[in-house]
């Protein structure tokens, strides 16, 4: 299915997930405190829980496949949220958090970053907690359900299915402030990619795989009007769109006014199936945002896309292996640095 051929009912049907937000390359920097520089695997193993709860992904799954049925957003939406939660903090589900009523402190899912994240993907690991607490009570860190939840949800969706190892405690804070220079923003170039992303831990093929997400999901105008107008302070629309697919984005984001509810498909190919179109449209250069198009245009990433986009079964393998990986990411283990949650947006 071709972008120009999406009826605008199926678009606005499903909203948008990513948080994506433009921002000037200068303006950019990475920072981390040392504790997520220890990026190794702590303790994480596959059967964590075969004896304190052995039917734990069975309860997870129970809540994925429902959701998945009743609000197919719910997917993006947890895939999403747990890349925020892992690049912030490290995976220890800080982003589910709620900011305390009357505090001045923000907790990370009301940073400006995070404002786009879908109520559907709090709702999902809401709710399978409060199955597995029913189960298993105090037993089970929200930073695990939150990972396995995300798995499901890629399966759900026609991705991989690869094991989530699992033993990760909750964090016991989340700033927002600890939010703005670790997302990727929705302009960034691939060397503020590059060394975001190796600031995790992960190297440039992981980049580009991970990168990959955005087969399924949404953005809104506001991420990439720019470079239908305006690209780069030139008064002109980036040279690298498809003429094609200009054209019909001007038509749903008009320079000013009146697109702040559209949404358009982050893959203009398959929106709604978990494969490699996202890599053949950046072939195409029908990218929808100036991050995900980028990467098609540099040396360093643009062999690997073209990889993924050739061999999709290649590109799936690769995903289940770099969210593997990226799970890893600052976990927290032990009383001191962590805690079982038996409430997902309250500290104990």
């Amino acid at each position: 299915m071709h972008v120009l051929s999406l009826s605008l009912s199926s678009i606005f049907f499903y909203l948008f997930l990513t948080s994506t937000i433009p921002i000037s390359p200068a303006k950019l920097t990475i920072s981390q405190p040392p504790a997520l520089r220890r990026l190794h695997h702590r303790e994480l193993s596959g059967d964590y829980y075969s004896k304190k709860c052995p039917q734990l992904e069975n309860l997870v799954g129970s809540v994925t496949s429902q959701r998945f049925k009743e609000a197919p957003i719910s997917a993006p939406a947890t895939i999403r949220l747990f890349f925020h939660d892992c690049f912030v903090e490290g995976c220890d589900g800080s982003i589910l958090i709620e900011t305390k009523k009357g505090s001045k402190k923000l907790a990370e899912r009301e940073a400006y970053e995070n404002k786009e994240l879908r109520e559907e993907g709090f709702e999902s690991i809401i709710k399978a907690k409060a199955l597995v607490e029913s189960h298993c009570p105090s037993l089970v860190s929200c930073s695990d359900i939150l990972a396995i939840a995300a798995r499901d949800f890629i399966h759900l969706a026609g991705g991989p299915y690869y094991q989530v190892k699992k033993g990760r405690w909750d964090g016991k804070r989340s700033t927002a402030t600890n939010v703005p220079q670790n997302i990727p923003r929705s302009n960034s170039t691939v060397d503020q990619l590059i060394k975001l992303f190796a600031s995790k831990g992960l190297t440039v093929e992981e980049l580009v795989v991970l990168s990959g997400s955005h087969t399924i999901g949404f953005a809104h105008c506001k991420n990439f009007v720019g470079r239908l107008y305006d690209y780069k302070g030139t008064k002109r629309p980036d040279p690298s769109i498809d003429l094609r697919l200009l054209k019909e984005l001007r038509m749903s984001c008009p320079f000013s006014g009146g697109s702040s509810g559209v949404v358009l498909p982050l893959d203009a190919t398959t929106p709604f199936v978990f494969d490699n179109g996202y890599f053949t449209g950046l072939g195409t250069n029908m990218g929808l945002l100036g991050s995900d198009q980028a990467l098609f245009l540099d040396s360093r990433t643009k062999s690997i896309a073209l990889e993924m986009a050739r061999d999709k079964q290649k590109f799936l393998k690769a995903f289940g292996d770099a969210m593997d990986k990226m799970g890893s990411i600052g976990v927290k283990r032990g009383n001191i640095h962590g805690e079982i949650r038996t409430d997902c947006r309250v500290f104990l």
